[in-house]
């Protein structure tokens, strides 16, 4: 009893400061961008925060009356810094919105404050399906893992795969990412013959492929997060896996534009399902490249830098939605919202506040001397398959 009573004072209190808070600040919309700016994930943040820059130097600083203040906050990938630097900037700062979340534990520690401050939450690089469940006020602008392993799921099952194995960093996206892969596969007429989840921190990824390899299947369906690829690559190919005759298979994380063209001819051939390629071929992604190499010393955007442009132009039209009214009203305003996105047509699940958006199926080739996912197929407008219907996606 006691209990419960703390927690309601302790979110009465919160609440409270959150208003006189955002009341002083009323003149600004304040975006709390709570980032991995240092550690192993560092790039994954450097990336979002680029992207929401473009957007807001693209479209101005100003919508729906009010002047949009953008706060970068680190929090080095570590979930309590995450929870305590979300908690200061909606007490002290008056922050109307969170953004960012590099992991899923750091989006997960967040879910709590944002519900009690009722304070819009948007989720641009964190992919585990039930986040957005967390909390009724996370919209989310990335993607979800079982999205993008329904995508390589089919393709291995239609391309001659009939026996796979799985490996998969040891938390909740890639065990979202295994479970997709192995119910689509095997509803496809596959088998799962190899099971791995490595760990997340300081991965050694060779005695698990050495496993693999010793279990000789067709192919490899494999996620790590965003920066991890690169080593994962140099030990598929150290352990001989491709020589065995077993083709890689991944979700895009473990071939990200960021570091695809540093890993050399080993990434060359994979194939990947994933929303975004920085070779997507439309106007308004090749607008969206050049842009980005302008602004970042030609550097190539990924998948984490197309969801913090999206995840604010989400907060830019919902604004103009309610004339410049944050807090529940500017979620409501989210849901439903649609539009074309460098990644191509994306809309908001007003059911579960996830996007929707395509799946492309893609092969890593080089392209005038450098490397690149290019897209060959894709499957339209995926809802997260774990809230839909399964048989909606097929």
């Amino acid at each position: 009893m006691l209990k419960g009573m703390f927690t309601i004072a302790a979110a009465a209190t919160l609440l409270g400061a959150a208003v006189t808070a955002q009341v002083q600040a009323q003149e600004s919309v304040q975006v709390g961008l709570v980032l991995p700016m240092t550690g192993p994930f560092a790039s994954t943040g450097r990336q979002v925060e680029a992207g929401a820059r473009l957007y807001m130097q693209q479209h101005g600083d100003e919508v729906g009356g009010r002047k949009i203040e953008l706060i970068v906050k680190d929090d080095g990938g570590v979930a309590d810094q995450t929870k305590r630097i979300a908690q200061e900037l909606v007490v002290r700062e008056g922050a109307d919105v969170l953004a960012g979340f590099g992991l899923t534990p750091l989006a997960m520690a967040t879910a709590p404050i944002a519900t009690q401050a009722r304070v819009p939450m948007i989720v641009m690089a964190a992919a585990t399906s039930s986040i957005t469940e967390k909390s009724p006020f996370i919209v989310r602008s990335s993607f979800t893992l079982p999205q993008a392993a329904l995508g390589i799921a089919r393709w291995a099952a239609e391309n001659g795969i009939t026996e796979a194995a799985t490996l998969v960093s040891d938390y909740a996206p890639g065990h979202d990412a295994a479970d997709a892969f192995r119910k689509v596969f095997e509803e496809a007429g596959g088998t799962v013959i190899e099971q791995a989840a490595v760990p997340l921190k300081d991965p050694d990824f060779a005695p698990y492929l050495q496993r693999i390899r010793d279990a000789g299947p067709q192919g490899l369906f494999v996620f790590v997060p965003s920066g991890v690829g690169s080593l994962l690559m140099k030990q598929f190919d150290e352990r001989g896996l491709d020589d065995a005759g077993i083709k890689l298979i991944a979700t895009g994380d473990v071939t990200d534009d960021d570091i695809l063209d540093q890993m050399g001819d080993v990434a060359l051939g994979a194939i990947t399902a994933q929303h975004y390629s920085a070779a997507h071929d439309s106007p308004e992604n090749k607008e969206f490249v050049d842009a980005f190499k302008e602004a970042n010393g030609n550097s190539r955007p990924n998948f984490m830098a197309v969801g913090g442009y999206d995840g604010m132009h989400l907060v830019y039209e919902a604004l103009k939605a309610t004339d410049g009214e944050t807090g529940e009203a500017l979620v409501e305003a989210m849901k439903g919202l649609s539009w074309e996105s460098p990644r191509g047509p994306v809309s908001i699940d007003p059911e579960t506040r996830d996007i929707v958006q395509d799946i492309y199926i893609r092969e890593v080739k080089e392209q005038d001397g450098e490397l690149y996912n290019v897209e060959f197929d894709r499957i339209e407008q995926v809802k997260d398959p774990v809230k839909a219907d399964w048989s909606q996606q097929f």
